[in-house]
C-alpha cells in the first residue's frame, strides 16, 4: 500500500494558486509545492504574506523543509522558493528542460550574457522517472510537457501534484499555447498521469471554480477518467487537439505573464538592473 503524505492545502485568492506543504507521515520532513510571492504589479511592490503563512505552519509543527518544488515555470504567478529558501533551508527542484524556458526568454526579457540559461538557479533538474526523498517517503517526477515544455507532475506517495497538466474534472485542462507548448503533447501526458492507479489523489496548481462552485482542488485518477470535461470518458487525442486549440485562441494572456516568467525562470528571485535595484522588464511586442 502507498505511504499517505499528510497534504496542507495554502489557496491564493489572487492568483488562484494552491500551494502545498507535503509531510512524510513517519517523520516530520516535508516539501513546498508550487509557492507563492505576492505582487501588487501597478504599484510594483513585492510582498511576502503568502509564504510567510507557509513559513507560520512549518514553524507551528517544528517541520523540516527538505524540497521546495516547482512543477513549472508559472506564467500567472511569482515564485517564492528563493525567499522560503533563505529562511527554512531546503532544495529547489524543477524540471530539466527549464533551460529551454531560460533560452526562449532570455532572449525575449534581453537579458545579456549574466543571465545564465544553464539551470543554475535552481539544486536539482530533474528528468522524467528521477526518483527522491521527503523523509522516509520515496517520490518521483514524471515529466508531462504540454502545457509549457518544462512541465512535471511531482508523485509522492499516493499523491501526485499536477501543476497546470490537467484541472479539476469540471475544469478540464490548461492551454498549450504558450512557446514551447502543443495540445498533442498535453494529451498524451496527461493520459499519462492518468495511467497512475485510479486512487492516486491528485492536487491542482489553480482552480477558478466552474460554474460559481466553491474553490476545490483535490480529486482523484479514477474522477478525471470518468468525468474530466476535455478528455476524460474516452475523449480522442483528435477531439482534444481541436478542442484546445480552438480554446487557446479565445484567451488573453495571464495578467501577470510578465513579471512571472522573469522571477520564475530565476528560481524566484527577483532580477535587477546594471545599479543593483530590483527591477522588472516589459518588452513590447516581445511575446
Amino acid at each position: 500500500m502507498s505511504v499517505r503524505p499528510d497534504v496542507k492545502a495554502f489557496f491564493d485568492p489572487a492568483t488562484n494558486t494552491i500551494s502545498y506543504v507535503v509531510k512524510d507521515p513517519a517523520s516530520n520532513a516535508c516539501a513546498i509545492v508550487d509557492s507563492v510571492l505576492d505582487i501588487d504589479y501597478a504599484a510594483g511592490r513585492i510582498s511576502h504574506d503568502s509564504a510567510d503563512r507557509i513559513l507560520d505552519f512549518l514553524e507551528s509543527r517544528d517541520l523540516n523543509l527538505q524540497w521546495i518544488i516547482e512543477t513549472h515555470v508559472h506564467a500567472d504567478h511569482l515564485s517564492a522558493a528563493t525567499y522560503i529558501q533563505d529562511r527554512a533551508g531546503g532544495k529547489i527542484g524543477v524540471g530539466h528542460k527549464i533551460t529551454l524556458v531560460q533560452e526562449t526568454f532570455g532572449k525575449i526579457f534581453n537579458e545579456g550574457t549574466e543571465f545564465q540559461r544553464d539551470g543554475s538557479q535552481f539544486d536539482t533538474l530533474f528528468r522524467d522517472g528521477d526518483s527522491y526523498r521527503i523523509g522516509e517517503m520515496r517520490c518521483f517526477a514524471m515529466e508531462t510537457p504540454g502545457h509549457t515544455p518544462a512541465c512535471m507532475v511531482h508523485v509522492m506517495g499516493d499523491a501526485a501534484f499536477v501543476g497546470d497538466t490537467i484541472f479539476m474534472p469540471d475544469g478540464g485542462s490548461a492551454r498549450a499555447d504558450f512557446p514551447g507548448g502543443d495540445a498533442a503533447t498535453l494529451y498524451d501526458s496527461i493520459q499519462k498521469v492518468l495511467s497512475l492507479p485510479d486512487e492516486t489523489r491528485l492536487f491542482m496548481c489553480h482552480d477558478y471554480g466552474p460554474n460559481g462552485r466553491e474553490i476545490r482542488w483535490e480529486t482523484t485518477v479514477a474522477e478525471e477518467k470518468a468525468d474530466n470535461i476535455h478528455v476524460g470518458g474516452g475523449k480522442t487525442r483528435d477531439e482534444f487537439v481541436a478542442f484546445r486549440t480552438k480554446r487557446d485562441a479565445e484567451l488573453n494572456m495571464p495578467t501577470l505573464i510578465l513579471p512571472s516568467l522573469q522571477v520564475n525562470m530565476r528560481a524566484g528571485t527577483i532580477p535587477e538592473d546594471s545599479g543593483g535595484r530590483p527591477m522588472l522588464k516589459v518588452p513590447v511586442n516581445g511575446l
